[in-house]
């Protein structure tokens, strides 16, 4: 996105072709519920309030099918596309103006390491049903392909 300033809506709107008006974005898209339920869950969970940030994710992952880990940090105007089936962990961290679409998973190896989940970079495109797994980083204005697997950082 050129212009940093616009609002989130108008960044989906900008983005998706399907979309038709701000309202039908707020009103039906599951990505918008599930980020904004994601960010009231942020809340609590950052004032250590974990039990009702938790409640807030699962009420978010059963009404969208999308779940978002509290611990997780996003940045602006991020948007799902779809979204059923995507998972993004506690430790996984987001930039700005990142597009994911369904199915895409932000998992961990099983490490006990502090950080377990990837670091996705600026204006990146998650594609359907790829899966990145581990302390990887995905750098500035990266494509990840549909049904791809990311093991490896990617420049």
């Amino acid at each position: 996105m050129a212009n940093k300033k616009i609002g989130y809506l108008r960044s989906i709107l900008l983005r998706d072709p399907a979309a038709k008006s701000r309202l039908e974005i707020a009103l039906f898209y599951p990505g918008v519920h599930a980020l904004f339920l994601y960010r009231i869950s942020r809340f609590f969970y950052r004032i250590k309030l974990t039990f009702i940030s938790h409640i807030l994710t699962n009420l978010a992952r059963f009404l969208t099918g999308i779940e978002i880990h509290p611990g997780a940090r996003i940045g602006k105007r991020f948007f799902i596309d779809h979204g059923m089936g995507v998972v993004i962990g506690e430790t996984s961290v987001i930039g700005d103006d990142v597009t994911m679409y369904h199915g895409v998973t932000l998992g961990s190896k099983l490490s006990k390491e502090k950080i377990r989940h990837p670091r996705i970079g600026n204006n990146v495109t998650l594609g359907a049903n790829s899966t990145l797994l581990g302390c990887i980083t995905i750098g500035d204005n990266s494509v990840i392909g549909v049904h791809s697997v990311v093991l490896k950082d990617v420049d």
